[in-house]
């Protein structure tokens, strides 16, 4: 049975929503400092990846409204199977400077679309 585009729109907007929670209130070396919360943000990141990999084989036009997915998606391969190069403080500056506008191109998207 094929899943419904808006629950991969909802996973991303759920996980983003996640990651702002996790690190409210922090600063960068606090992040740094915190091997737990670096630990779930990567989670949640891949989990934006994941879903918006299996959103563009579903519905690409529907994707295509989405910005950056395919760095969305590679930085998901590289959370993935580069583990051991990840730069925490590169995925600090993502969470602060690309999280907030993928949130507000999803929720438009949820909007438009309607609830499940």
């Amino acid at each position: 049975m094929q899943r419904d585009p808006r629950a991969f729109l909802w996973d991303v907007q759920d996980a983003a929503l996640s990651i702002q929670s996790f690190i409210n209130g922090m600063d960068r070396d606090t992040y740094l400092g915190n091997a737990m919360v670096q630990a779930a943000v990567e989670r949640k990141f891949e989990i934006i990846g994941e879903a918006l990999n299996q959103l563009s084989k579903l519905d690409p036009a529907l994707v295509a409204r989405v910005p950056d997915v395919p760095q969305i998606v590679a930085f998901r391969n590289q959370l993935i199977h580069g583990y051991a190069t990840v730069n925490p403080g590169t995925v600090w500056n993502i969470a602060q400077n690309a999280l907030p506008g993928l949130i507000g191109a999803v929720q438009g998207l949820l909007d438009e679309l309607g609830k499940l």
